[in-house]
């Protein structure tokens, strides 16, 4: 029996238990060998509806904490126990998770294994390059909504490698060029503002 999980089926999972939270520790055992890469959709996934402060900041160091691992060459995530106890409600996952099957069924209908650098351990270690650039930019995101092109860009990263499809990792680093950018000119409007109010 294969150990490969379906994206979809991770989420159905985490969305349909029976407690009305569910902690992180609960998130990283349904994960099981592929569990960097589904947690990084995990991560994610809430990024890509409007969430208000302090959601994309949490996701944003839960995912450079992840993507640190990554660099690093570990083959399984390690979290803070303190971490780890942290809850959710399962309500915000089920939202979340309702949301994106659809998308995240037909990327898994339309992938294949492709572009096989990312499966390397140099690509993963470039993938987690990748994921911290995202990570730091949802720390420096507009609030509500300026998170959402990079929730998009971790998600298909995170499925890409799920699914050991490279073309759709490569979308998912475009769109997170783009969240970037996003994020930087919003922290250069900011700066620049109050350096106008400082210099009146």
């Amino acid at each position: 029996m294969s150990d490969i999980q379906r994206t979809s089926d991770v989420l159905i999972a985490l969305a349909a238990g029976d407690n009305d939270r569910v902690s992180v520790g609960e998130i990283v055992s349904r994960l099981h060998h592929q569990a960097f890469a589904l947690l990084v959709v995990v991560l994610a996934l809430p990024n890509c509806l409007p969430m208000p402060p302090p959601i994309p900041l949490i996701s944003g160091l839960l995912l450079g904490f992840v993507a640190i691992q990554i660099i690093l060459g570990l083959h399984t995530p390690w979290l803070p126990p303190r971490l780890l106890a942290k809850t959710v409600a399962r309500a915000d996952v089920a939202k979340a998770v309702d949301r994106a099957l659809p998308a995240v069924r037909r990327l898994e209908h339309i992938s294949r294994t492709r572009l096989a650098v990312f499966n390397t351990p140099i690509g993963m270690r470039a993938t987690g390059v990748i994921l911290l650039v995202i990570a730091l930019g949802l720390l420096a995101a507009p609030p509500f909504v300026g998170q959402i092109p990079l929730g998009f860009a971790a998600c298909l990263v995170g499925l890409g490698l799920v699914e050991r499809d490279g073309a759709i990792a490569g979308v998912g680093i475009a769109f997170g060029a783009l969240g970037v950018a996003l994020s930087f000119s919003f922290v250069v409007a900011i700066v620049s503002g109050i350096e106008a109010l400082a210099g009146s």
